[in-house]
């Protein structure tokens, strides 16, 4: 009903665009169509190269403009593409305009628009029109021919079917506004090698700030820690120590109980310390590399389900060994998205499958929470927000501070892998996370 009520809606950019599209779309089309006749002509002459340079430069602009367009009036965020390199010399220029693919494809839908530009002012105008026309013809029939005319199957049937003309505009505006947002995403956009670069140089950026946030809180917990916790435990032993005294050894007297007795708490003391710190330093492994690792996510992924305080249901059908890269990846997002479950869906149970073949790792951690779940739900999104956060609580992303689901996916994008996300409100939330098994 969800869906069919958006398709039974439209917005006033939906409208204004499939209005401006014929007029565009013919200036842009006739553009292209000259573009490439004239070049054809031209590329025998001397004007050709410089000809075809300039309209190539002048599709990029207008490829700009469209782009603008569509996200002003159709809402769709489009990613501008690179800067067009400008090396010195005019031949090197034209070389670069001449193999700039952006260029190229802005060219391509600038022919593509012309249809499409009149495919939407038909829905926006045509199809009302015909519904008038549809809905009237009685009328018109008896304007245009005077005298009595009898009752036809026409005469009854034409207003119910320009009533259903009517109730599919609606429909095909929202189908055209689809078709315009997929072509602007494929042609108007940055192409596939510039837009991976782009993405791995985000995902780097993410790495260094994550491993440099990484480095200072093990300097902070190891100064403020581990390093303590050793500087009590030498002055427990130095307490002890003061405790013995200096030869002869402790008197078997009147006060030598009290004095073993003494000497037993500070030991115990010692020894408490001493377990701490260990488990401190052990915890700071843990964060640098799990050893459960060591042997593969075949043992590290059941001792982690292990630990959670919802029952998970593990199925792992790992058949080939990836990188390590892509283990501790594959680990780290398991233990924050089990972490999430845990603390925020509300969920009775949940299930976590891995698998391993073909070159690919997929994980999916699947709840029966409260559901919500999405990725960039809001600015600094986290994995799970408790009660009372605001909009996508539960098992998914909601206001707040921390990495989260967002913070996963750029984590993931510096190791080529994806995240997906299927979490409707009431859930279940299902989130799946997919890598290659090598680097």
């Amino acid at each position: 009903m969800a869906e069919w009520r958006r398709y039974r809606s439209v917005r006033g950019g939906e409208l204004a665009f499939a209005l401006l599209g014929l007029p565009l779309g013919v200036l842009g089309g006739v553009y292209a169509v000259a573009v490439l006749y004239a070049g054809a002509l031209l590329s025998l002459t001397v004007l050709g190269l410089p000809f075809v340079v300039a309209a190539l430069a002048g599709a990029r602009g207008l490829g700009g403009l469209h782009r603008r367009l569509v996200r002003r009036l159709l809402g769709e965020l489009v990613p501008a593409p690179g800067v067009l390199p400008r090396p010195s010399g005019v031949i090197a220029r034209g070389r670069a305009v001449l193999t700039d693919p952006v260029a190229w494809r802005a060219l391509l839908y600038l022919l593509l628009r012309l249809p499409l530009g009149v495919l939407g002012f038909l829905a926006a105008v045509g199809l009302p029109l015909s519904c008038a026309w549809l809905a009237g013809f009685a009328l018109w029939v008896r304007l245009l021919e005077p005298g009595p005319r009898p009752v036809g199957w026409l005469d009854v049937f034409s207003v119910p079917a320009g009533l259903a003309v009517l109730a599919a505009v609606p429909a095909a505006l929202r189908v055209v506004s689809a078709t315009n947002r997929g072509l602007a995403r494929l042609l108007l956009g940055p192409v596939r090698s510039q837009q991976r670069v782009r993405e791995l140089e985000s995902a780097r950026a993410t790495l260094l700030v994550e491993n440099t946030d990484r480095l200072r809180r093990l300097e902070r917990d190891l100064h403020d820690g581990t390093q303590a916790q050793l500087v009590a435990l030498a002055i427990t032993l130095s307490l002890a120590d003061d405790a013995l005294g200096e030869p002869p050894p402790v008197p078997l007297g009147p006060g030598g109980a009290a004095d073993v007795g003494r000497l037993r708490t500070l030991v115990e003391r010692a020894r408490r310390q001493t377990d701490d710190t260990i488990a401190g330093v052990r915890r700071l492994a843990r964060g640098i590399h799990p050893v459960a690792l060591d042997g593969g996510l075949a043992q590290a992924l059941p001792g982690l389900t292990a630990t959670s305080p919802v029952p998970v249901t593990v199925r792992l059908d790992l058949r080939e060994r990836a990188d390590e890269a892509i283990e501790q990846a594959v680990y780290f997002c398991a233990a924050e998205l089990l972490t999430n479950v845990a603390k925020h869906s509300g969920a009775s149970s949940a299930e976590l499958t891995a698998s391993a073949a073909d070159g690919r790792v997929r994980l999916t951690v699947r709840d029966d929470g409260r559901g919500g779940a999405a990725v960039g739900a809001g600015s600094g999104t986290r994995v799970g927000t408790g009660p009372g956060t605001g909009p996508g609580t539960g098992s998914g992303t909601g206001p707040g501070t921390g990495t989260g689901l967002a913070g996963l996916a750029d984590r993931l994008a510096a190791v080529d892998g994806v995240l997906r996300v299927d979490s409707p409100v009431g859930g279940p939330t299902t989130v799946t996370v997919e890598l290659p098994s090598r680097l």
